[in-house]
């Protein structure tokens, strides 16, 4: 680092075309973490696969096909986050309202035998 003053001014330097687009994302971490926590249906093992194969190829220079496996790495991250979150939830939905259900259908059937044995009772006397 240059702390001298009078600091010179120096153009700055041309390089190379700048690139058209940015390198694609890879998802590494995402599917990293799909595949240790949330591996619904393998499909966190499958996003990893996928990430490994786009980084290989953002590595190597191939941008296209670095492009067209981070899309295939997004998406199965997207469907594995989705499943590992929405059906634990579904799950816990059912299992509430089956609860509510039968209390109400114990409660219902608590009545019920009241009511026969009560009725019972008052016709053997």
């Amino acid at each position: 680092m240059d702390t001298s003053y009078p600091r010179e001014e120096r153009p700055p330097s041309k390089r190379g075309s700048p690139p058209a687009a940015p390198a694609p994302r890879d998802h590494l971490v995402w599917a990293i973490f799909n595949t240790l926590y949330m591996n619904f249906c393998c499909l966190g093992f499958v996003a990893l696969a996928f990430a490994v194969k786009a980084r290989d190829r953002k590595v190597s220079g191939d941008v296209e096909a670095a492009r067209h496996f981070s899309s295939k790495a997004r998406c199965y991250n997207a469907l594995a986050t989705a499943g590992s979150v929405v059906l634990p939830l579904l799950l816990g939905a059912l299992i509430v309202t089956g609860v509510i259900h039968l209390s109400k259908l114990a409660q219902e059937s608590v009545g019920f035998f009241t009511y026969q044995f009560s009725r019972s009772d008052d016709e053997d006397q």
